[in-house]
């Protein structure tokens, strides 16, 4: 059995962990969110000790790394905003735990080469979560493309509906989360250039705090994508279902179906950690890359190839 801290532990996504660290045999020993409505713990970990502020988890962890490998906590759970992610990283390798991240990984790729120094230092290692990876439907899809001699065209749509309070919290701070692309998109970019190869091209056609499309090309492929966040583009037969997200990805004008098998793909990725064959540093790069360039690109008026969605939409 592994001790686990997790940091984040009030967030959307923190209950996966907990599921996923539960269900491989192991028990998270000491959690950390500056929001103490955590009563969600009392399911799986009620008896960790629990901290709201940073300063008091980083004592309680190094005490614990004194006592010996039974008391200390082998891996760091990083479930907190993203502009956290580097330093919440960095803790866990300084007191001698590997470090389990959510994505985006970093916000900036240049973020990348010191952590990469830092494993080397201190010979732990930094796994982040790209579950798109090990979804069975994904992984025979890569299997296909991969013997297609032609570059495939996609359509990818991504819409998943968010209230007001979106825009009001850290997600809608471009500066701690990236912006929309990165907060919704890193990991279909992750899981796009995984099956059809590296980034050649990014074009932005609209980029707002709520919206965001464009054009890129990878080695395999043509890409044309939408993300949003609000209601309103969703397609009609989903909200008359009373759904609040739509996800759609088009190869070669067919229907790649993955809506389902999404309930464990947490654990999957916490048993590949624990077995030493999780996703690292240079796994993550190439997403951090493309939402980086998608961020800092200037919008450009849509023509040639551009989401069709877009012709309904004013920028």
């Amino acid at each position: 059995m592994k001790n686990f801290a997790l940091i984040g532990a009030a967030g959307y996504v923190a209950p996966r962990h907990m599921k996923a660290i539960r269900d491989t045999g192991n028990r998270v020993i000491a959690a950390l969110d500056k929001h103490d409505a955590v009563g969600v713990i009392d399911s799986y970990f009620p008896e960790a000790e629990f901290f709201v502020e940073f300063e008091r988890l980083d004592r309680h962890v190094e005490k614990l790394k004194r006592k010996g490998e039974r008391s200390m906590v082998h891996y760091v759970s990083i479930a907190s905003p993203n502009y956290l992610h580097d330093a919440h990283m960095r803790f866990a390798l300084r007191v001698g735990a590997d470090a389990i991240c959510e994505k985006p990984l970093v916000l900036n790729p240049w973020n990348i080469d010191p952590l990469r120094e830092m494993e080397a230092e201190t010979g732990k290692r930094i796994n982040t979560i790209l579950q798109l990876r090990l979804h069975p439907t994904i992984a025979d899809l890569k299997n296909k493309m991969e013997t297609m001699e032609k570059k495939a065209d996609i359509d990818l749509t991504y819409i998943t509906s968010r209230g007001r309070w979106y825009l009001v919290s850290w997600k809608g701070d471009a500066s701690k989360s990236g912006g929309i692309a990165t907060n919704i998109g890193v990991h279909f970019f992750d899981m796009l250039q995984w099956i059809f190869g590296k980034c050649v091209k990014v074009v932005v056609h609209l980029y707002q705090p709520t919206r965001a499309a464009g054009y890129m090309e990878l080695q395999r492929a043509r890409v044309r994508w939408f993300l949003s966040l609000d209601q309103e583009d969703l397609p009609e037969s989903a909200r008359r279902s009373g759904k609040t997200t739509y996800r759609s990805i088009l190869v070669d004008g067919r229907e790649v179906e993955f809506s389902e098998g999404f309930t464990d793909l947490h654990t999957d990725s916490y048993r590949a950690i624990l077995e030493g064959k999780g996703f690292g540093l240079e796994d993550a790069r190439p997403s951090v890359e493309i939402v980086h360039k998608i961020r800092n690109a200037k919008a450009t008026r849509p023509k040639g190839d551009y989401h069709p969605l877009l012709k309904a939409i004013r920028a």
